[in-house]
């Protein structure tokens, strides 16, 4: 059996460490030019940098990415400004959990780890960000912040698709994200207080029930879909084998099984060789386009 994908990847990238080719301090290539190069999924490139960082031989640097060398231990002096506070702020703490999530997911996330990796005591942190739940929220408040919803435009559909997007491409970035926005206990983040106002806006007319409705389903369709794509992430760092790789393997079982229950409706799906293509962001679009209808129908009162 071949070595998974990204134990070839992490073996390559440990050799240009050992060879000095990549020296203590040195970025080493994004998830991004991962993919480009080795010709893998994201996931995969994630998984990879993941390896090492156990290995402690890189680790996440806050508005860098990831550099050679092991997280820093030292710790910065207690006498860093005229609190007796470390030389530090909020924005770093944010931003180095932020990396952490990126590269190991939202359960690798802790004080004491963002603490390592800064060089301080656990305890510091609370003076920057608060405990571990408000810390979540400043880094979702900061993830989204780099999609500005910018102009909504006056047609409620189109304000509605804008939204949307924007929060499909923040999922699409910070994998962790979905699973950090909570529904039934909605956090106060400052940042997407304006998306639920602009979807809000662009409901107006439909009862303020129905329209808070409206806007719980949508946030509910977008952020179930980027669950999945999380879930998917993890399934392919933990066996190196793709979606479309892992849905071949269970061919014979699924037609022995709707053969056994004489399932009809699959066997008319599946028949003549369908091949299905399941990608997330022709789903995302389907699935909102099905919702904007619905809502263009209850709108005409159909």
């Amino acid at each position: 059996m071949s070595e998974a994908p990204y134990l070839v990847i992490a073996a390559e990238l440990r050799r240009r460490i050992e060879a000095g080719e990549l020296r203590p301090g040195d970025r080493v290539p994004s998830t991004r030019a991962l993919v480009r190069d080795f010709g893998v999924a994201m996931a995969t490139a994630t998984k990879a940098l993941q390896v090492l960082q156990q290995e402690r031989l890189v680790h996440p640097a806050a508005g860098v990415g990831t550099v050679v060398g092991p997280p820093p231990r030292a710790r910065r002096t207690e006498a860093g400004n005229v609190d007796g506070l470390p030389d530090l702020n909020r924005d770093e703490v944010v931003r180095t959990g932020i990396a952490i999530a990126d590269a190991e997911g939202l359960p690798a996330l802790s004080m004491r780890r963002i603490a390592a990796e800064l060089g301080v005591s656990t305890m510091a942190l609370y003076r920057y960000v608060g405990g571990k739940d408000a810390l979540v929220v400043q880094m979702v408040d900061a993830a989204i912040g780099e999609f500005p919803l910018g102009k909504v435009p006056e047609h409620w559909r189109d304000a509605i698709t804008v939204v949307a997007k924007v929060h499909w491409a923040a999922y699409r970035r910070h994998l962790w994200l979905a699973s950090a926005i909570s529904l039934s206990r909605p956090q106060l983040v400052p940042r997407l207080l304006p998306h639920t106002d602009a979807v809000l806006g662009a409901l107006r007319g439909f009862g303020k029930g129905a329209a808070l409705s409206a806007v719980i389903s949508l946030f509910a369709y977008v952020r179930g879909i980027a669950l999945v794509m999380e879930a998917e992430a993890q399934a392919e760092q933990d066996t190196g084998v793709t979606a479309d790789e892992w849905v071949a393997g269970q061919g014979d079982q699924l037609a022995a099984m709707i053969a056994a229950g004489n399932l009809t409706a699959f066997r008319d799906l599946l028949a003549d060789g369908f091949d299905y293509d399941y990608d997330l962001d022709q789903l995302f679009e389907f699935g909102l386009g099905i919702f904007l209808d619905g809502l263009s129908a209850r709108r005409r009162g159909v």
